[in-house]
C-alpha cells in the first residue's frame, strides 16, 4: 500500500516557487495588496483542494501536534464539527469525501462555513505553512479562464494597468499537476475535495 506521505523534496519545491512568486506580486503590489495576519474573509466558505493539499494539511497537523498538542487538538475538534454540519449536503461521494465534478453544484455549497484550521480568536490559519494552493495564491492578481482576478479587498485606486502589472504567476511550469498526479498513481485518493473532510480522514 502506498504511503499517506507526500515526497517532501517535491512539494518543497512547488512550494518555494509558489511563495516566491507570491513575494514578487506583494513586493509588487506595495499597499494595495492589503492581505495581513487577522484579515479571515478569504477563509470563510469552503473551497476544492487537491490530494496533494490535503496531503500537506495532514502532514501539518502531524507536526503541529508534535509541537503544540492543545493547539492541534482545538483544529480537530474544529474539523470534526466541521465534517458534522457539511457532510450531509456533500456534493461528492461520501465515502470518499471526494466532490463531483459538477461545479453547479459547489457553487452554492457552505459559503459561510469557516476553515477549520482557522483560529477563531486571532483570526490567523493554524496551519500556515501547510496552507493549500489555493490560500498561497489569494489576494494578488492571477490569471484564470475568467479573467485576471484579485481579492475584493486589495487593489483599490489601481488602474487595470497598475493591477496588470503586479500579475503572479503561481505555477509557470504545473509543476503541481504532475504532483498530484504522480501521487493519485502511487494509489493516494483521487479527485478533489475540502479542508474539513481532509483533516478527518
Amino acid at each position: 500500500m502506498a504511503s499517506n506521505k507526500h515526497e517532501p523534496a517535491s512539494d518543497s519545491k512547488l512550494i518555494q516557487i509558489v511563495d516566491a512568486a507570491l513575494l514578487l506580486a506583494a513586493e509588487k503590489s506595495g499597499a494595495w495588496l492589503a492581505c495581513k495576519p487577522g484579515c479571515s474573509q478569504c477563509c470563510v466558505g469552503v473551497f476544492a483542494i487537491n490530494q496533494l493539499d490535503a496531503l500537506r494539511l495532514r502532514d501539518g497537523l502531524d507536526e503541529l501536534a508534535s509541537r503544540d498538542p492543545d493547539r492541534a487538538e482545538q483544529v480537530r475538534r474544529r474539523a470534526a464539527e466541521s465534517w458534522l454540519r457539511l457532510s450531509g449536503e456533500f456534493p461528492g461521494d461520501p465515502l470518499t469525501d471526494a466532490l463531483d465534478e459538477d461545479a453547479e453544484a459547489f457553487e452554492s455549497y457552505a459559503n459561510d462555513e469557516p476553515c477549520p484550521v482557522l483560529d477563531p480568536v486571532t483570526g490567523t490559519c493554524d496551519l500556515y505553512a501547510a496552507r493549500p494552493m489555493t490560500c498561497r495564491v489569494f489576494g494578488p492578481p492571477v490569471r484564470s479562464e475568467d479573467g485576471l482576478g484579485v481579492c475584493e479587498l486589495c487593489y483599490h485606486g489601481a488602474t487595470p494597468e497598475e493591477i496588470a502589472s503586479c500579475e503572479m504567476t503561481p505555477d509557470p511550469d504545473d509543476l503541481e499537476s504532475r504532483l498530484v498526479e504522480d501521487l493519485e498513481r502511487r494509489g493516494g485518493a483521487a479527485g478533489k475535495t475540502i479542508v474539513a473532510f481532509a483533516l478527518t480522514r
